[in-house]
């Protein structure tokens, strides 16, 4: 729909205006309790996305907001609430899409199922700490085998910097053109992995593959630029993976529903998707 209508529709939907309203509590707690750290935690600051956001809180809005643009200092309270908003929510599709891809290649893997089981052990049934959950090596590859198998994104773009030249090909490079970067294509590049690309096989990252090109696997982006979101979306994956994974088997629906194939309109989804579930 055209973005004018809606935004008239968000500003009418209560349910838009509750959930809006849930966030900003949760954001004035965070903005509260990070400004009431001691001087002892502020070396934080340098590593945290968010805290460092609110440490570039203007100190005085109304002063900033009557000077001219190029001589404000800081983010208002709505530009840094924005900025967190985004944060959070930004990485929905793609952490999404590959929910899906992990459930897929998980109905068509058993094996490989079973083995995550086999690695939670005695915590079938128990949260996990972070530390818990990175201490999980075995998942830890089939998570980044799902990333390498379908990367959400498919490419990603940067600008030249200075002119240069292709070495292989020779295509002359000036500064200011945009280079087009397919993530896909890299990580079913054979000259870069050792095990057949085309097959998924999270054991690649214990073996043959353990020590590949780094830039053959960047779901993320690579350089300063890379997705500023990529911690707390590996995270989310491999919290829900294993709640999945502890309640939880998926069976495959058959060829007709669960055939996968690719559907790419900006992001990576499968193109057909559909497996048995097995409560545990």
């Amino acid at each position: 729909m055209p973005s004018i209508i809606g935004r008239i529709y968000l500003k009418c939907s209560p349910q838009y205006r509750q959930a809006l309203s849930i966030i900003r509590k949760y954001f004035d707690r965070i903005v509260e309790q990070e400004q009431k750290k001691t001087e002892e935690s502020i070396g934080e600051r340098r590593t945290n996305l968010i805290a460092s956001l609110i440490n570039s809180l203007q100190e005085n809005e109304k002063k900033e907001t009557i000077k001219p643009t190029d001589k404000k200092k800081g983010l208002s309270h709505d530009e840094v609430f924005d900025e967190m908003l985004l944060f959070l929510v930004g990485s929905y599709e793609t952490t999404s899409a590959a929910l899906a891809w992990f459930i897929h290649l998980m109905s068509k893997n058993p094996r490989v199922q079973a083995k995550i089981k086999a690695e939670l052990g005695d915590n079938k049934q128990h949260r996990l700490s972070i530390e818990q959950l990175e201490s999980l090596e075995y998942l830890n590859c089939v998570i980044q085998e799902v990333l390498r198998f379908a990367p959400p994104s498919i490419s990603t773009i940067r600008s030249v910097t200075i002119d240069d030249r292709l070495p292989a090909s020779g295509i002359q490079l000036h500064k200011g053109d945009e280079i087009w970067i397919n993530i896909f294509n890299l990580t079913r590049d054979k000259r870069y992995w050792k095990i057949d690309p085309d097959l998924f096989y999270p054991e690649r990252f214990q073996s043959e593959d353990k020590d590949h090109h780094p830039y053959a696997l960047i779901p993320f982006g690579s350089g300063h630029r890379q997705c500023i979101g990529q911690v707390l979306a590996l995270l989310e994956l491999k919290a829900i993976a294993v709640r999945l994974m502890q309640h939880v088997t998926f069976g495959d629906g058959g060829l007709e529903v669960n055939a996968g194939g690719f559907n790419a309109k900006g992001i990576l989804i499968p193109k057909k998707i559909g497996v048995t579930i097995t409560f545990d």
